[in-house]
């Protein structure tokens, strides 16, 4: 049975980002110096509270009106590191998807529940107000990427199974409050892990959402200082799996399995590995219609 937890949704999976203080430029690097010497810093779940209570008023807050100043903060070898929520420009991504999805009939809430829940009016204000910022902001890009109720398998790619963290409520020197699942590796590593996978799957596949997911996703990492941390958290889907489940997932060593299986030419074993890969997260994913 799924772990129980308070306001542990939406059930997403986040890649982030943590960069150097030295990768940002004054004034905004004096802000995260200050930032990061807090005694407490806001974490995921005070972001979403924060979101959820903008959609209570009539019409609903979709995009907020100024741009977050908080971030996630962490330390790398001694070098303080911060990961920007910019919850605003993630908004009007986020929105710019969904109506996408709604016109090509790929969302999964009925279009009368989307608009009810963000009107078309509120949808087309939010849309001009992106692109006039954009007009200004030409080379924004957010620190984290979300994907809700799986994660793409082109973000395990960038990791190791070794570099799994996994944590119980009450457990590890942090003292955990929620179930964690999630890997961390050094910037370098990340590049170098997809540019090796990247060139297999060109070789002995042909082009196709995988390819295309992995050149996207690397074009993005490119914009980050190279000592940064990379980090895929498996966030609220910590909550909709079992816990022996989220102990023994492999997904991690699963890609990398496939990867050197294709490289070697042992397809048979490739498509095993995807498989086992493939199984496990279309179970995560057919729980978002269970009632």
């Amino acid at each position: 049975m799924a772990q129980q937890a308070s306001a542990i949704v939406p059930y997403a999976a986040y890649l982030r980002v943590y960069e150097p203080l030295a990768a940002f430029p004054e004034p905004e690097r004096a802000h995260w110096v200050r930032y990061a010497k807090r005694e407490r810093v806001p974490t995921a779940q005070d972001e979403l509270r924060r979101s959820l209570a903008d959609l209570l008023p009539t019409p609903p807050v979709a995009v907020p009106v100024r741009e977050s100043a908080d971030a996630f903060v962490a330390e790398v070898d001694g070098v303080v590191c911060v990961c920007p929520w910019r919850t605003r420009l993630r908004g009007w991504q986020a929105l710019a998807a969904l109506s996408q999805a709604a016109g090509e009939q790929e969302v999964a809430m009925p279009q009368t529940v989307l608009d009810a829940a963000v009107p078309p009016v509120v949808r087309r204000q939010a849309a001009s107000d992106y692109e006039r910022w954009l007009i200004r902001n030409p080379d924004a890009r957010p620190w984290i990427r979300t994907a809700l109720w799986h994660v793409p398998v082109r973000w395990f790619v960038l990791f190791s199974s070794e570099e799994k963290e996994f944590a119980k409520p009450g457990s590890g020197e942090e003292s955990v409050q929620q179930f964690v699942l999630r890997y961390r590796t050094p910037m370098v590593q990340a590049r170098r892990r997809l540019a090796r996978g990247l060139k297999v799957l060109r070789e002995e596949l042909e082009e196709g959402p995988l390819v295309e997911g992995l050149v996207d996703v690397g074009r993005w990492l490119e914009e980050f200082h190279p000592r940064s941390l990379v980090e895929l958290d498996y966030g609220g889907l910590a909550h909709a799996i079992p816990e022996e489940q989220l102990a023994d997932d492999h997904s991690a060593a699963d890609v990398a399995e496939g990867i050197a299986a294709l490289r070697a030419g042992d397809g048979e074993r490739a498509g095993e590995a995807y498989e086992r890969l493939t199984d496990r997260w279309r179970a995560v994913r057919e729980l978002q219609f269970a009632n």
